[in-house]
């Protein structure tokens, strides 16, 4: 039987088949759902859905696309965005 805390669907469950032959179960958080724009809430592209222990291992390119509020905003937005703030500049 498994811990209390892995008998909930929350904890994705892996066969593994062990160096012995064996058949075990292993448990790992699900991962998360993929980033989101800010504004418009649509899917970000360059953002890998990777949980923060697993984000972490990766180089700062690899986490966000490098621009202007790179992983929080969608390119479309930030352009009209851009646009806005230069035409109320003007």
């Amino acid at each position: 039987m498994p811990r209390p805390m892995l008998r909930n669907r929350s904890w994705r469950r892996i066969s593994v088949r062990t160096p012995s032959g064996r058949l075990v179960v292993h448990y790992e958080k699900r991962r998360p759902g993929a980033a989101k724009c800010s504004v418009c809430g649509r899917p970000l592209n360059g953002v890998p859905p990777l949980r923060p222990s697993e984000m972490s291992k990766l180089a700062k390119t690899e986490k966000r696309p490098e621009r202007m509020y790179g992983g929080a905003v969608c390119p479309s937005c930030l352009a009209r965005g851009l646009r806005e703030a230069a035409r109320a500049q003007a």
